[in-house]
């Protein structure tokens, strides 16, 4: 498949060299777009033979629409990577051999989380499909992401059968974690307030019977509905109990406790200070994803 890979990072020395070391089956041009990393992530990025740019960063999708629109690509289909993101030799196999249909706007992969050395394979996170693969031409994104933003296409789109594993080594120390997270729950909290406040159209039709993305727009339009303080206890219950987290043993408790009961507890506190008027809701970017 002729494909370019685009990387954002940010001080990720400890994750890019994996991700461009899995890449290498594809033989394809890659283009790292750097926020201004003080480590040795773009030294590491060069001697891989990537093209390296630096641009100042302000929210995910601004960065990312920024790449699209500035980078010099020469190929139709874009792979859009995080640096603590790799393919397996499964999954280069598979996108090296793709052909696709013409009509085809996107290809979504399957994620596999790791946390702390751990495969967290229950609670309903694996496996979880990303659209990661997209013509250029035809994707884009919803301006008011101020974390999890995605890429869309409105055209057909098809499953890839392999994993992309995620496993950021900096989060083996629990603090890392804690502290990034503690960033992203601030901006969740405006994120949610500002939907709330002024509803804008979703980039798709939300739907529980449509693709991937468009049954997570459909949940997180629920989800902000729901009584604060009492979500993040119902979540816990339902992805380690009813959806068998506690079989990832261990590290699958302190992950699922800490993303789906702390972490939201965190919103849900910081969306109650924003309500209140105790800090501004304006939206901030916060820093990029570590």
């Amino acid at each position: 498949m002729n494909l370019s890979v685009v990387i954002l990072t940010y001080n990720e020395e400890a994750n890019v060299g994996r991700c461009l070391t899995s890449l290498e089956p594809l033989r394809a041009p890659i283009f790292v777009v750097d926020s201004g990393s003080t480590d040795g992530t773009a030294v590491i990025a060069r001697k891989a033979g990537c093209t390296v740019v630096t641009h100042p960063f302000a929210t995910h999708a601004q960065q990312w629409a920024w790449a699209l629109e500035h980078l010099p690509l020469q190929t139709d289909w874009v792979l859009a990577l995080d640096a603590d993101q790799a393919l397996t030799p499964e999954l280069a196999a598979e996108l090296r051999d793709l052909d696709p249909e013409p009509a085809l706007e996107g290809f979504y992969l399957r994620r596999r989380q790791v946390f702390r050395g751990r495969w967290i394979r229950h609670g309903a996170y694996y496996p979880k499909y990303l659209l990661k693969l997209f013509r250029r031409q035809c994707v884009y994104f919803d301006a008011h992401d101020l974390l999890d933003h995605h890429f869309y296409v409105s055209g057909p789109t098809r499953r890839l059968g392999h994993d992309l594993v995620e496993a950021n080594v900096k989060e083996n120390d629990i603090c890392f974690w804690t502290e990034k997270h503690t960033r992203y729950a601030a901006l969740v909290a405006r994120e949610e307030l500002c939907r709330l406040a002024a509803p804008t159209p979703d980039p798709l039709r939300a739907t529980l019977a449509g693709n991937p993305d468009q049954r997570t727009l459909w949940l997180k339009q629920r989800w902000r509905k729901l009584p604060l303080y009492v979500r993040p206890f119902l979540y816990f219950v339902y992805r380690y109990f009813f959806r068998l987290g506690f079989m990832d043993g261990k590290e699958g408790f302190i992950f699922h406790f800490l993303h789906s009961f702390w972490f939201r507890l965190l919103v849900d506190i910081k969306r109650e200070e924003l309500s209140r008027g105790t800090e501004s809701l304006s939206p901030s970017s916060g820093q990029p994803r570590g």
